[in-house]
């Protein structure tokens, strides 16, 4: 270690195994020998040179700018300038509203308008609106992972709450959900590839999904079966290097945001709790300055400042609770949403060892056969 290193101040302690900053980036080049704060990806790993220097364009004949952005502040002048696209560029609108509470015998549920508007040729009509249920946002999700394993598509909000906490029917969680639920969809409609998915396409236009949903079934399961009849127990032979980067890196950044979240969630708690103590000790110092009118003008101040304290720890329990939360619970199921693509690669991986390695063991077995053939161990 340097001597200027010695008189650097000792990094506080970490909850994981390694820090985020001690970690070399999964798609940082291996030539470089030291890494900076800063963590950045390589545009060598993430483009190939043959496919970069090519004039690509999407299906609809839109092309593609595969340069990569020189500083952060550049992606965010161009993420700003993407949001801002006007109604001559954008093909295709969606937007989640409307929510209805629906009341059968069986069960109680929401449902939520999604009207489309485009004037892509892949739709029949310039306009459709169909109403749709949390549990059609959850098939349309799980269709996009099948026929798109190698894209990571958007996470939805989480389904399941605490009864008794969290009434999922009041009008604050319906909002809330359908907020997310809107953001979900928009973030496929900008994707280049996913929002010319097929599944995606009946999603939005079709007036009965469920007969959808019924179609390739029983295909979906001998598939899964297959798979798991494959893979089922079966260990990788060598995961490939950048892929166990990824994989280490996503489980320390899944464990440092988990930390995060339980600490700003005991944070509000505590808020809550306090807020509720000043609200009850505010309006004592107004009553004993009704009775004290010496010192009645000192003791307003103070109410009045307790009120003011009252005001702010409100509008911060309230930006954590709104604004922080569902950012930071937004990168969590992100990082989920990698590790499902990871697994599924390593999946993949295990088929075609598996494969490998019976066409070895048939190999091995022929000559055997064909000794039999000629009846040599007869």
């Amino acid at each position: 270690m340097s001597g200027g290193a010695a008189g650097a101040p000792k990094p506080l302690p970490s909850s994981g195994p390694k820090s985020l900053r001690e970690m070399p980036h999964p798609l940082a080049t291996s030539s470089s020998e030291e890494m900076g704060p800063a963590l950045t990806p390589s545009p060598d790993l993430l483009l190939p040179r043959s496919i970069a220097d090519k004039d690509l364009s999407l299906p609809n004949g839109t092309p593609v700018d595969t340069s990569s952005p020189a500083s952060s502040s550049s992606l965010l002048n161009r993420l700003q300038l993407d949001d801002d696209l006007d109604g001559e560029t954008r093909d295709l609108f969606v937007t989640v509203d409307d929510p209805k509470k629906h009341v059968c015998t069986m069960e109680t549920y929401i449902t939520y308008r999604v009207t489309t508007k485009t004037t892509r040729a892949e739709f029949d009509l310039p306009e459709y609106s169909v109403r749709r249920r949390y549990q059609d946002f959850d098939w349309l999700r799980n269709k996009l992972e099948e026929s798109q394993p190698t894209h990571l598509i958007p996470p939805l909000p989480e389904k399941f709450v605490v009864k008794g906490v969290v009434d999922r029917f009041s009008e604050e969680f319906v909002e809330t959900r359908r907020k997310a639920l809107d953001k979900f969809l928009k973030r496929i409609t900008d994707h280049p590839v996913l929002s010319f998915n097929e599944h995606f396409n009946v999603f939005l236009t079709a007036k009965d999904l469920n007969a959808y949903k019924k179609q390739g079934m029983a295909l979906l399961s001998k598939m899964g079966e297959s798979v798991k009849y494959v893979t089922g127990g079966y260990k990788l032979r060598s995961r490939p290097l950048e892929f166990a980067a990824i994989g280490e890196y996503l489980d320390t950044f899944s464990l440092k945001l988990g930390t995060i979240d339980r600490i700003a969630q005991r944070i509000i708690k505590e808020q809550l709790e306090y807020l509720v103590e000043l609200r009850e000790y505010g309006p004592v110092y107004s009553t004993w300055g009704g009775l004290e009118v010496e010192l009645a003008e000192p003791l307003e101040g103070v109410s009045a400042c307790i009120g003011n304290c009252c005001t702010a720890l409100e509008e911060l329990s309230e930006d954590m609770s709104e604004d922080f939360l569902p950012v930071l619970r937004e990168y969590i199921l992100y990082s989920e949403s990698m590790k499902n693509v990871l697994k599924k690669r390593d999946q993949v991986q295990a088929e075609y060892e598996a494969k490998l390695e019976a066409v070895a063991l048939k190999k091995e077995e022929r000559p055997k056969a064909e000794w039999r053939g000629l009846g040599v161990f007869d």
